[in-house]
């Protein structure tokens, strides 16, 4: 499991920290953005936190012990990707970014997941 989680884990955090830096990366995709393309000082806030979450969860994926602290980190980041789909899957006003969005969400989901298999 390590090598493959420890990966998504950097890989995570470093998107975290790229959507707290520039919410747009997030917002755009979301259709979040201002009709000019900005993005609002409530959206801003809400992608910080997402990204300051997923930021701990892939720093504890990539330095957690082996064994069970590395296991609940994985859980963490499967947990929080599963329900982000669900609520942005639901909650997003355009209907293609909910798809799209979900989707993507799933995906990492998954892919987290399976990284605790491989060996």
């Amino acid at each position: 499991m390590p090598a493959l989680t420890r990966v998504l884990g950097a890989v995570t955090a470093a998107y975290s920290a790229t959507i707290i830096a520039a919410p747009r990366v997030l917002a755009k995709p979301c259709g979040l953005t201002t009709p000019a393309g900005g993005v609002t000082a409530g959206v801003r806030t809400l992608i910080a936190g997402i990204g300051a979450r997923d930021a701990a969860i892939g720093l504890a994926m990539l330095f957690a012990p082996e064994g069970r602290p590395l296991k609940v980190a994985l859980a963490a980041r499967v947990a929080s990707d599963a329900a982000d789909a669900v609520v942005f899957g639901t909650g997003l006003p355009d209907r293609s970014a909910r798809t799209k969005v979900a989707a993507f969400a799933v995906g990492w989901a998954a892919l987290c997941a399976a990284s605790g298999l491989v060996r």
